[in-house]
C-alpha cells in the first residue's frame, strides 16, 4: 500500500495534475479575496489571502519537482501554511455551521478543498529536503500572520466568524505551533525517501 501510494505521488503525470489543480486553485483563492483585498491598505496586500498564498508556495514546490529539483523554503512555507490553513477553513466553516445552524454549499466545497490541501502537504513530506533554518523562516511567516490578521484586524472575511475574533486567534496561535511542529516531525527526520520522476518505476531510494 505504502509502496503503491508513493509510486503514485512521484508519477509525473500525477504530479502535473496536482500542479494544473494547485495552480487554478490558487488563481480562485485570490479571486475569492478580491473584495476584502480591495478593502485592504497596500501595506498588507501580501498577509491577507492566506489559503491561496499556501497553495502557491505548494505550486511552486511541485514546478520544481517536475524539474527533478527540491525548492527547500518553498517546502517549509507550503507544509506549514497547507496544514495550517487547511485544518483552519475546516473549522472556520464547521463553526459557521454550529453559530448559524446552515452552511452554503461552497462552504462545504471549501472544507473539502482545504482538507484536501493539508493532507497534500503532509503527502509530500517525506520527499521535501528543506533544513532547519528553512522551517525557522516558515514558522516566523506562520505567526507573523496572527500578528497581521488579529492585531491589526486583517482575519479574512467570513460571515459572522468576525464576533469570535479574540477566540479564533486564540485558536489560530497553537494551530501554527501544531503545524510548525508537525512540519519539523514529517520534514526533518532521517532516512526520508527521495523523490524521483519516473512514471514507469515506482524505485524509492532512502
Amino acid at each position: 500500500m505504502i509502496t503503491w501510494l508513493y509510486s503514485m505521488l512521484q508519477n509525473k503525470q500525477f504530479i502535473w495534475m496536482l500542479f494544473i489543480i494547485n495552480l487554478f486553485g490558487t488563481i480562485y483563492g485570490y479571486m475569492w479575496y478580491g473584495p476584502q483585498l480591495v478593502e485592504t491598505p497596500a501595506i498588507f496586500l501580501p498577509f491577507v489571502p492566506d489559503s491561496p498564498t499556501a497553495s502557491l508556495f505548494f505550486v511552486f514546490v511541485l514546478m520544481a519537482f517536475l524539474l527533478k529539483k527540491n525548492w527547500p523554503l518553498m517546502e517549509a512555507l507550503a507544509i506549514v501554511t497547507l496544514f495550517k490553513y487547511g485544518i483552519w477553513a475546516v473549522i472556520m466553516n464547521l463553526l459557521v455551521l454550529i453559530v448559524t445552524g446552515d452552511l452554503h454549499w461552497s462552504g462545504y466545497m471549501l472544507m473539502g478543498s482545504h482538507l484536501a490541501m493539508a493532507v497534500q502537504g503532509l503527502l509530500y513530506a517525506p520527499f521535501y529536503r528543506f533544513k532547519v533554518w528553512h522551517l525557522v523562516v516558515a514558522a516566523i511567516v506562520a505567526l507573523h500572520n496572527e500578528i497581521i490578521d488579529y492585531v491589526f484586524m486583517m482575519m479574512p472575511w467570513y460571515q459572522q466568524l468576525h464576533l469570535y475574533q479574540n477566540e479564533i486567534g486564540y485558536f489560530t496561535f497553537w494551530l501554527s505551533l501544531l503545524s510548525i511542529g508537525i512540519a519539523y516531525y514529517f520534514g526533518l527526520r532521517k532516512n526520508r525517501y527521495i523523490l524521483e520522476i519516473n512514471p514507469r518505476s515506482s524505485n524509492l531510494h532512502k
